[in-house]
């Protein structure tokens, strides 16, 4: 099955090609939230340089988030497009967490965090085992207490994501294309919403501003 997977949930902007799980070609760039001039242009030059079209697809796999509000919606956007311009296609969202739980493939308990400033953070736990991911915790926005006291009763995590410590902490697409592999391929899908965990920080502000208007 050959795959396009699209990342934009991060200051990562870039585009997969996958057979199955094998990774074909890809193009990251990190250049800031610039996804809505940059992720086509990159989606045209990997194509180019593979010499192939996007009729040549089976399927789609994009990051629905959590992260950033705006590259979310550019992502899934783009995916709805190629696929509303096909037919016989599938599809699948992946988490941002999900994804980032590939990064490594040590068995055992996998934290992944996302920093969502403030002391704040989107997070949930996985459990790898015989090569399968299963989740323990859905995704989740809490504070970094919050989400402390959620995993106490847990030992042994290996944490990755930019919330993390160590070098595992960014989301790459071929790992999201794997993740999205699997997906399709055990009939566990996901639809192409945005994973909004909280509110935009504008619509937050707004009603915090109501809040107190109102005298609340």
């Amino acid at each position: 099955m050959k795959l396009l997977t699209i990342e934009t949930s991060s200051t990562l902007c870039g585009a997969a090609i996958l057979e199955d799980e094998q990774l074909i070609d890809k193009i990251e760039i990190e250049n800031g939230l610039t996804h809505s001039q940059n992720l086509m242009p990159i989606i045209k030059d990997l194509l180019e340089r593979n010499n192939l079209k996007i009729t040549n697809f089976d399927g789609f796999v994009c990051d629905i988030g959590p992260g950033s509000f705006t590259g979310i919606r550019i992502g899934v956007a783009t995916v709805k497009a190629f696929i509303d311009s096909l037919e016989n296609v599938t599809y699948t969202g992946v988490s941002s967490l999900e994804a980032l739980a590939y990064n490594t493939n040590k068995e055992g308990l996998i934290c992944s965090v996302i920093d969502c400033k403030n002391d704040n953070c989107y997070f949930a736990l996985y459990e790898l085992k015989n090569n399968t991911y299963k989740e323990l915790i859905s995704p989740t926005s809490a504070s970094i207490l919050e989400m402390k006291e959620k995993l106490k009763s847990y030992s042994n995590i290996t944490f990755v994501g930019d919330g993390s410590t160590n070098n595992l902490n960014k989301i790459d697409t071929t790992n999201l294309g794997i993740a999205g592999f699997r997906k399709i391929s055990n009939n566990t899908t996901i639809d192409l919403l945005p994973m909004y965990l909280k509110k935009p920080q504008a619509e937050r502000q707004l009603e915090e501003k109501e809040g107190i208007n109102n005298g609340n």
